[in-house]
């Protein structure tokens, strides 16, 4: 599986953005799927996961009832709405594909970049 990020730039603080993640591979559909952020200086952290069947999602503390994950098998997409952005909320955003059951993500995407500004 390849993993493809797009949709970030460059947006004021209190706006919107969408992430996308492209996946090749006719296996996409078994991968729960996440994304992850790393701000400049900081570790990389935990934003959102989503099951292989869309049947439960996750959100970290700090993104949620802001960001929403979700996903359509049949495009082999995951996307990751982003609203009331703010400053703290600038980072390069990676998706991730994750097996049921494996102790580590399988597949990295390569990162899109999201500034929030004051």
């Amino acid at each position: 599986v390849q993993l493809q990020a797009s949709g970030g730039g460059l947006v004021q603080a209190g706006g919107s953005l969408r992430l996308s993640c492209a996946a090749s591979g006719r296996t996409f559909s078994i991968y729960n799927m996440a994304w992850f952020r790393q701000a400049p200086g900081k570790e990389r952290e935990f934003v959102a996961y989503i099951t292989w069947s869309s049947a439960s999602t996750y959100y970290a503390e700090s993104v949620r009832g802001r960001f929403t994950i979700s996903r359509d098998s049949a495009k082999n997409t995951v996307l990751l709405q982003m609203n009331s952005l703010k400053p703290e909320d600038t980072a390069l955003y990676y998706c991730a594909a994750h097996k049921s059951g494996a102790s580590e993500y399988d597949y990295w995407g390569q990162g899109t970049l999201v500034t929030v500004s004051s």
